[in-house]
């Protein structure tokens, strides 16, 4: 495509999370987490490792900052460890847990680096969970209770705030697949998950413009559109429900329009969990609508052919990720179309989008990582399309600043610009730090030959 410039207010960022990179599992005062407690617990995670140093953010908070300052970041988008700043969820703060997002989050601005601040990232405080957990409607006051802390203690310095961060996620894959945090494995949980953080996170919006007045507040989905593997009417009905599960689940309720109808799970059990006014509250307008995307599903019906449906027509494409993910950069175009057409939120983030692939450190002390930094571009000239278009996208976060703790893979998946010796912690940038480093700088999208040739010593 042709050099298109991206418009010069359009924020170029990278993101992590709290439990992926602090470390520090239980200094300082910190409480511990659900997933301090679930990554301990034998069989859990792929190979192994913890989140107990992941990669030492917290004493290495100058180091990784100056890096960010050295890719030349517009943006930086974080979260606040809830156990960190509240132990128990609720109650006494714990002042050594601030003193440390104060010395992060002045770092930032004092390079110029917009921070935009995620409050829940998965890791709610094992008290809580002790008492209930997302399933207890309880869990929504405490969270609001948080909200208002953090926001009052950082909102003199912080105009981003994003609420939740794939609710889907905390909700079917902690609570009815339990592959994550809590390891729970019950749909009725589930489903109470879902409209509980819901709710917190409508609950928690006025808190934050309360205490934080300039403050943009969002939320952020994981979104993928769905496609059916066939015309028939039976895959249509399953992308449909499923995209009705995953997606607009969240979008639905949202933009206020209550949950769907065509979904998988049991709309009875959602539906018993919604109490008066619970509706209008998650519906409280939203300044932004943050969108992480990694790719598509392509929908097969459980009806198999000989009983009526259809021969497949639509493959997934062969090329992926080390996560197994199918690479398909127009499923962006795809999502951001749907959003405009049927939701029209006043803006949008994306605040991730990356790929993990097996780095390895060359012989000359460098990791050309030539496949991510392919990757990036295509995804980023979807990003330039997108932008042309009016579409009101504001910005794009890189997952990950950092190689970490990618949940229950643990240390196994690698999708950072910045290559962490898991032993030693020696941070390395990759052949896409650079190329995204020139690509900020230029605000074009350059080819992935740029790096030809590189070398991290060569710089």
């Amino acid at each position: 495509m042709s050099r298109d410039r991206f418009p010069d207010d359009f924020l170029f960022g990278a993101a992590t999370s709290a439990y992926q990179i602090e470390g520090a599992w239980n200094e300082d005062g910190k409480g511990e987490s659900i997933w301090d407690r679930f990554a301990h617990i034998p069989g859990t995670i792929e190979d192994g490792s913890t989140g107990d140093i992941a990669c030492d953010h917290v004493h290495r908070l100058d180091e990784d900052v100056s890096l960010m300052s050295e890719l030349g970041l517009d943006a930086y988008r974080l979260s606040i460890s809830w156990p960190r700043v509240l132990p128990k969820g609720t109650g006494t703060v714990n002042e050594g847990g601030f003193a440390f997002y104060d010395r992060l989050v002045d770092a930032l601005l004092e390079r110029g680096i917009r921070p935009f601040v995620t409050l829940y990232h998965w890791d709610l405080p094992q008290a809580l969970q002790d008492a209930g957990g997302w399933p207890a409607r309880d869990t929504i006051d405490a969270f609001c209770e948080y909200a208002d802390i953090v926001s009052r203690r950082l909102g003199d310095r912080i105009v981003d705030w994003i609420t939740l961060n794939e609710p889907v996620v905390s909700a079917f894959i902690g609570h009815y697949e339990g592959h994550h945090a809590p390891g729970h494995r019950d749909e009725r949980e589930a489903l109470a998950t879902v409209h509980h953080l819901l709710l917190a996170h409508g609950r928690s919006v006025p808190i934050l413009r309360e205490n934080s007045p300039a403050a943009d507040v969002g939320i952020t989905l994981v979104l993928q559109p769905g496609h059916a593997a066939s015309p028939s009417d039976h895959d249509r009905l399953a992308a449909r429900k499923l995209d009705g599960t995953m997606n607009r689940t969240f979008l639905d309720p949202l933009s206020g329009r209550g949950y769907p109808l065509e979904v998988i799970y049991d709309r009875t059990i959602l539906a018993s969990c919604v109490e008066p006014g619970d509706l209008e509250e998650i519906a409280v307008p939203l300044d932004f609508l943050g969108v992480n995307y990694y790719t598509r599903y392509v929908v097969r019906s459980d009806v198999v052919e000989e009983a009526g449906n259809a021969p497949r027509t639509v493959q997934a494409r062969e090329e992926t990720t080390g996560m197994g993910w199918e690479i398909y950069p127009e499923g962006l175009r795809e999502v951001f179309d749907m959003l405009q057409t049927d939701y029209a939120f006043p803006a949008y983030y994306i605040t991730e989008s990356g790929a993990a692939y097996p780095d390895e450190v060359d012989e000359s002390g460098s990791v050309c990582d030539r496949d991510r930094v392919e990757y990036l571009r295509r995804h980023l000239e979807e990003v330039l399309r997108i932008t042309r278009t009016g579409v009101p996208l504001r910005g794009h976060f890189v997952w990950s600043l950092l190689d970490n703790f990618e949940w229950s893979h643990g240390l196994s998946k690698r999708f950072g610009l910045v290559h962490v010796d898991f032993e030693t912690l020696a941070r390395l940038p990759k052949a896409s730090f650079e190329w995204y480093k020139r690509v900020i700088a230029e605000r074009e999208v350059l080819d992935s030959d740029a790096i030809a040739g590189f070398r991290r010593n060569d710089t």
